[in-house]
């Protein structure tokens, strides 16, 4: 046994196992398992949010039967009760969804989940908007909904209006607008299939995390709305190939180098009346990042130029659309990029709360038009912004501490006074606040401890569990616990000597045995894999097969500054590959693994790190899985690749090394290859591309390919067929734990 029963008792900090329970064998943890309803990780409920009046806390509540349902649920802070709002089924049509949205929902990253994804609070907390099947709901606190629309069309990017006066939405490439149970009319005019009005572009929706293109002022006078001519772009055929037939989309994807959709804005009336169009500059290869109202009833757009280097704050006169640039900010350094944030906030006394990376670090700093205050500093990089309290002046914010945990702090916006912190450091933590202020909703997890989440007060104080997850004896995880294997962390150092962090897991081992590893890699800009939060079950599930499971964090990942992240510009499969191969070489020392079993798995970024790595050293790893990979950068789209690859036109050199494509043929170790076949992200291109050139040079590998799933190969069946098939692939290749 891995664990003592007194450690696995340990890991229950407000209920005890049954000794019944604790003593029964240990279930073995299959793929089909942790696939299942109800999820492993108990209750994970999304999107929390404050009633205007800070008295409710709403948020989406997963069914225990359909780990992928949600329905609405609300808690009246004052009487500590819970009550479902909106049941999903029972409200719910089943209509099929258009493909817009379809492909919003993939873009959002929430293209598996079904019931409620998504709703907006009035503001005057009298109900909230709630989208379901294509159709929109209003649903009061009494418990009674009223429908608002009931059409064959799905209403994308519903919103209330800041006064809850109207509700507005995108239909068939229009803004439609009504008065709140009054039918909606278009305010935009229909002007054929490449020009649409309130909607964002695919780069915005896809690598901006800007999903709408229209904006309300604060009194539902004014609207602006985005204007997209797609015609510039070219046109990618998508074969969404599927297991009865295929179909095709003529979609428009503006693969690096190529051209952009002009993108315009417009201030009207909620009528469409009194239409101008705003400056957005001469230049139309730009990027609109951010569209925000400020106090003043100014429009302030965040204008980034195609380098992605600079970013301009325009203050927009709403009566004329004149423009003026409020001020710029420019890359932390000239070989590095700007990040975009929704890190800052419009203050009441029109100051501006700002996050920028302009020092090394993220941190937020205070504008009042001339100069800039700083309220943050240091070396560990701030995060997120959490909430304001302007009653008390006081700025709540998310930091990174010692690399592997987030935390939530508490300042003031005066900038002297030293950070408080809120949460406790045996979690990693993030939170939300309520519009007043008061009350933080802090989410937090450990290595022992699933995702909990509970109510505090603006000091930090917890006043009640919203969602305590307890392992107790009906926790779903529970049977489990007897296996469950906690990780340990250390770091390795680059040829620079920079700390690279890892985590290990490992299994129940036998003295003197050597046990194969898989190794889990992502590599790419963005996200940070090691932490000290709850791993899923999946890796358990990995190590219970008899694995050792690794992950390192290379060079290129967020939250450890600019300098960290800033070795992959215009050279991606480069530096990334370099340090994961130490985690390789680290490995190989380990008295207790096999040398000669280290296999590597990654999807999307990391299925190209997986390509890039057998090709650079062939035989340093046992095997490798390449999951929905990019295999050419020229193939992905504008945003992403040109910032971090500059423009192939100028940089042709980079992407040609950067391409897994040319050295394909030095391919010698094992590979499956697997990727979905309606995929819309990396369209399935990338892969007919590297398996034509292996084809043809007779190089031996593997391919599992799924008809009809986008780039999120899952479900409840399908996510079992997927690893159960790597798994078989890894024993077919000799990857095996020691008898």
């Amino acid at each position: 046994m891995r664990f003592l029963l007194a450690a696995a008792a340990a890991l229950l900090p407000t209920a005890a196992i049954a000794q019944d329970a604790m003593t029964e064998a240990t279930p073995e943890l299959t793929f089909e398992r942790v696939f299942a309803s109800p999820s492993l990780n108990g209750p994970a409920p999304r999107q929390a949010k404050f009633s205007p009046d800070g008295r409710y806390l709403t948020l989406l509540k997963n069914r225990e039967d359909d780990a992928r349902r949600y329905d609405l649920w609300g808690f009246d802070l004052a009487t500590s009760e819970w009550r479902m709002l909106v049941d999903s089924e029972a409200l719910g049509t089943g209509r099929e969804l258009s493909e817009d949205e379809k492909m919003q929902r993939e873009r959002a990253r929430v293209g598996g989940l079904t019931g409620i994804i998504t709703y907006q609070w009035a503001s005057d907390g009298s109900g909230v908007l709630v989208p379901l099947d294509g159709d929109l709901y209003f649903a009061k606190l009494d418990g009674s909904v009223q429908r608002l629309t009931d059409t064959e069309e799905s209403e994308l990017n519903p919103s209330l209006s800041p006064r809850a006066g109207y509700v507005s939405f995108v239909r068939d490439r229009q803004l439609w607008v009504g008065k709140v149970g009054e039918d909606a009319a278009p305010i935009t005019p229909k002007e054929g299939d490449t020009i649409r009005w309130g909607e964002a572009e695919f780069v915005a929706q896809e690598e901006m995390s800007r999903l709408t293109g229209f904006w309300w002022n604060g009194n539902d006078t004014r609207i602006a709305v985005q204007r997209t001519d797609e015609s510039p772009v070219g046109i990618v055929t998508r074969a969404a190939i599927g297991a009865t037939g295929t179909t095709t989309f003529d979609q428009r994807y503006p693969v690096a180098g190529s051209d952009n959709a002009i993108v315009e804005l417009f201030i009207m009336d909620p009528d469409g009346g009194n239409r101008v169009k705003v400056d957005l500059g001469e230049d139309t290869d730009i990027y609109v990042a951010r569209v925000d109202w400020g106090p003043d009833d100014f429009l302030y757009v965040q204008r980034q130029n195609r380098e992605q280097t600079v970013l301009d704050m325009l203050k927009v006169d709403p009566s004329t659309g004149k423009s003026e640039i409020w001020f710029t900010e420019k890359a932390a350094r000239p070989d590095y990029w700007i990040n975009l944030s929704d890190n800052y906030r419009f203050l009441k006394d029109g100051n501006l709360l700002w996050w920028s990376e302009r020092n090394g670090f993220g941190h937020f700093y205070r504008f009042d038009g001339s100069h800039w205050t700083p309220l943050t500093s240091g070396t560990d990089p701030v995060t997120s912004l959490v909430g304001i309290s302007e009653e008390n002046k006081e700025l709540f914010f998310q930091r990174t501490d010692d690399v592997l945990t987030q935390q939530i702090y508490r300042t003031f916006l005066d900038g002297e006074t030293r950070p408080t912190l809120l949460t406790d450091r045996d979690y990693t933590n993030s939170a939300t606040m309520d519009p007043t202020g008061k009350f933080l909703l802090v989410s937090r997890s450990a290595p022992d401890q699933p995702p909990q989440s509970y109510l505090a007060g603006r000091m930090g104080q917890r006043l009640a569990w919203v969602e305590e997850n307890a392992l107790s004896e009906d926790h779903p995880y529970t049977p489990y616990l007897l296996s469950h294997v906690m990780p340990e962390y250390g770091t390795i150092p680059t040829e620079d000597g920079t700390p690279l962090h890892y985590m290990i897991m490992k299994p129940d081992m036998e003295p003197g045995k050597q046990y194969p590893v898989f190794f889990y890699h992502y590599g790419g800009p963005g996200p940070q894999l090691v932490d000290k939060g709850w791993d899923a079950a999946l890796a358990q599930a990995i190590v219970d097969r008899g694995y050792i499971y690794f992950v390192l964090d290379n060079r290129g990942t967020a939250n450890r500054g600019v300098d960290f992240e800033q070795p992959i510009y215009r050279a991606m499969g480069g530096v990334e590959v370099r340090d994961q191969k130490a985690g390789a070489e680290y490995l190989k020392t380990l008295g207790y693994v096999d040398p000669d079993k280290i296999a590597i798995y990654g999807w999307s970024y990391g299925g190209y790190m997986t390509l890039k790595q057998l090709e650079a050293d062939p035989g340093l790893y046992a095997a490798g899985i390449s999951g929905a990979p990019v295999t050419k950068w020229e193939l992905y789209d504008t945003h992403y690749t040109e910032r971090y690859m500059g423009d192939p036109r100028e940089v042709p050199e980079a992407y040609e090394a950067a391409s897994a494509i040319p050295d394909a043929t030095k391919i010698s170790d094992p590979l499956l290859l697997i990727h979905g076949m309606a995929d819309d992200n990396v369209v399935f291109e990338n892969a007919t591309e590297i398996i034509s050139v292996m084809q043809e040079n007779n190089v031996p590998f593997e391919m599992m390919l799924y008809p009809g799933y986008t780039h999120r190969v899952a479900g409840p069946q399908i996510s079992p067929h997927m690893w159960n098939s790597i798994f078989r692939f890894l024993e077919a290749n000799g990857v095996t734990p020691p008898e």
